[in-house]
């Protein structure tokens, strides 16, 4: 039996083009994103997850980054995040609901990490979400995948 996905880190930037900092605890609000995050809106990237075995490959390229240098809002372990199809409903802590909306993304400019190791895992591995139920998040809360959306439900 595998160990249960979880939370590893929660961040949250007030600014667009910075990383985000890690924060103890986050709120989640329905259909906006991370309360007080440069990227919450209306919208279907309402909020970014990206997979800490995603970053320990950049580390292993010799890059110092941790949970937030991607500008991702959650940071999860043990669930394979780029592998969800879009329409994937994920549940995360005690009451918050995500729909996986998008599956990578295309950066119009070279990023900092792809000038210092000629790649990056956000383009290809971060996944993007709406928030379809709103709750607090934090480290260690688990993550639980649901079932996929059907069109027109």
């Amino acid at each position: 039996m595998c160990a249960q996905a979880e939370i590893v880190a929660v961040s949250v930037s007030r600014r667009k083009g910075i990383p985000k900092s890690n924060v103890a605890v986050a709120h989640l609000l329905p259909e906006h994103g991370l309360q007080g995050d440069a990227h919450a809106g209306p919208g279907h990237r309402q909020v970014s997850l990206l997979a800490e075995e995603s970053i320990a490959r950049m580390v292993e390229k010799g890059l110092a980054v941790h949970p937030g240098s991607f500008a991702e809002n959650i940071t999860t372990r043990g669930i394979d995040l780029a592998g969800l199809p879009v329409g994937t409903m994920l549940a995360l802590g005690e009451e918050a609901v995500l729909e996986v909306t998008q599956i990578g993304k295309e950066c119009h400019a070279r990023c900092a990490i792809y000038e210092r190791a000629g790649d990056c895992v956000m383009p290809k591995e971060g996944i993007f979400a709406r928030v379809v139920k709103g709750g607090s998040l934090r480290r260690g809360d688990a993550v639980r995948v649901g079932a996929e959306r059907r069109k027109g439900a």
